[in-house]
């Protein structure tokens, strides 16, 4: 088994010289989601998590997810120019974020290729390196491998979000890009234990996974990725960020998934 927190970094590059306001900028990150995890490695589940804010660079994200306007030369690399890749983009949050969920623009000046290449050469592919790695380690040793990518979302959609605006969300969101990325019997054992615990749960509404379950899913060959995303009004204040006190059952409910899937053969489903 292995988990992977790519949004919860709060470590800051120096060379991010980003114009919106740090508070602000910060209202993107899954904050304190690698706390709530922090169990995992003592369990003997693999462990993957960035350091880096998902506003400077976005690991879930497809290296064509590349918006072409925000830089000062002629990119060479891969662009979306259709499709799911396109559509994140357009809304601003591509592979470099262009503006804030509220539409800020992050920048007042334009990205050079040469900074753009830095931030995926020492930042997207290191991430994808490791994550890649723990799962390779995880599915030699066992034939089968289940990878859990750990999110967080806020309690209310937010009109650039996903899902309509002001829509109040589940407890929990468990996605498989529709059952394509994972053995759907899996995902519903992830689903109803969770409402075993008293939370409720949605399935592939409003988020079904992104790059990290696409890319390093299988399951023809034993090899399973489902997303979780977390309402954050169980662990935290949305507003000033500190934890609050339902963090803890929280975290030991999780424990207990994690303890599940541990001892769960998706073969056998």
């Amino acid at each position: 088994m292995v988990l992977d927190s790519p949004h919860s970094g709060v470590d800051y590059p120096s060379d991010f010289n980003h114009h919106v306001d740090l508070v602000a900028l910060r209202r993107a990150e899954d904050t304190h989601v690698e706390k709530l995890y922090d169990f995992a490695p003592a369990l003997g589940a693999g462990w993957v998590e960035a350091l880096f804010p998902r506003s400077y660079l976005d690991p879930n994200r497809h290296l064509s997810e590349i918006d072409v306007s925000m830089m000062d030369g002629v990119w060479t690399g891969p662009v979306a120019n259709d499709g799911v890749f396109l559509n994140k983009i357009k809304i601003g949050k591509g592979l470099i974020w262009r503006t804030t969920d509220e539409q800020v623009p992050i920048y007042q000046r334009q990205l050079s290729v040469t900074e753009v290449q830095a931030r995926i050469q020492n930042y997207w592919q290191p991430y994808h390196d490791a994550v890649a790695q723990a799962i390779e380690t995880a599915h030699a040793s066992h034939g089968y491998n289940i990878h859990i990518n750990c999110h967080s979302m806020p309690s209310v959609a937010t009109s650039e979000g996903m899902g309509q605006s002001g829509e109040v969300y589940a407890d929990f969101v468990i996605g498989d890009r529709d059952g394509t990325t994972a053995n759907p019997a899996l995902s519903r054992l992830v689903c109803q234990h969770l409402e075993a615990c008293g939370y409720n749960v949605a399935y592939n509404y409003p988020y079904k996974g992104v790059e990290l379950v696409r890319r390093y899913s299988n399951p023809a060959k034993n090899r399973h990725s489902i997303q979780v995303e977390i309402n954050r009004k169980l662990y935290m204040n949305e507003d000033t960020r500190e934890l609050i006190r339902g963090s803890e059952s929280l975290k030991t409910h999780l424990r207990s998934l994690v303890n599940l899937l541990l001892q769960t053969d998706p073969r056998a489903l």
